[in-house]
């Protein structure tokens, strides 16, 4: 395992972060765009903190361009912490990205606050941003963490970190 990096003022070791992992709100501006398209904006959003992991940021669906969106139906994972997801791929004119957020419908109890809500992997849409700050993608797309300048790794999911 690489070592973990200390944070500096105003910033969050995801090292600190506990497992099982936490649901918090968050007021701060939360906008994912897909090709032009601000497909989500709010204050409104939960973020997930998980040991190891960048946050990932759930989104209410009355904030999200919902038209762009299609369900897809062939694809479910399984949380242990927070249940069976279900997935969703942008389609526009503009093209379409498969899978590029998920949800979950009947999330367990500890999340059910996220019922409904939809996360968005930064790699698969052109860009999100948390109070205007340009998001980077977690590596390894398996968990979708977003990046942000003060958030400090390492970071699992590259290559190599499985089994950290």
């Amino acid at each position: 395992m690489k070592k973990r990096i200390k944070p500096g003022p105003g910033q969050e070791s995801v090292w600190d972060y506990p497992r099982p992992p936490r649901l918090e709100s968050v007021s701060k501006h939360i906008k994912v765009y897909w090709h032009g398209h601000l497909l989500a904006s709010t204050n409104q959003a939960y973020r997930v903190l998980e040991t190891s992991h960048p946050p990932v940021y759930y989104l209410p669906q009355d904030d999200i361009q919902m038209t762009l969106l299609k369900k897809n139906t062939g694809q479910r994972t399984f949380c242990e912490w927070k249940g069976s997801a279900e997935y969703w791929h942008i389609v526009s004119p503009e093209g379409t990205s498969k899978s590029a957020g998920w949800s979950y419908p009947s999330p367990n109890q500890r999340f059910a606050l996220i019922k409904d809500y939809v996360a968005f992997y930064p790699s698969r849409v052109t860009s999100c941003y948390v109070n205007d700050e340009l998001v980077k993608a977690q590596e390894g797309d398996f968990y979708g963490g977003w990046i942000t300048n003060d958030i400090v790794g390492p970071f699992k999911g590259a290559p190599g970190s499985w089994g950290w």
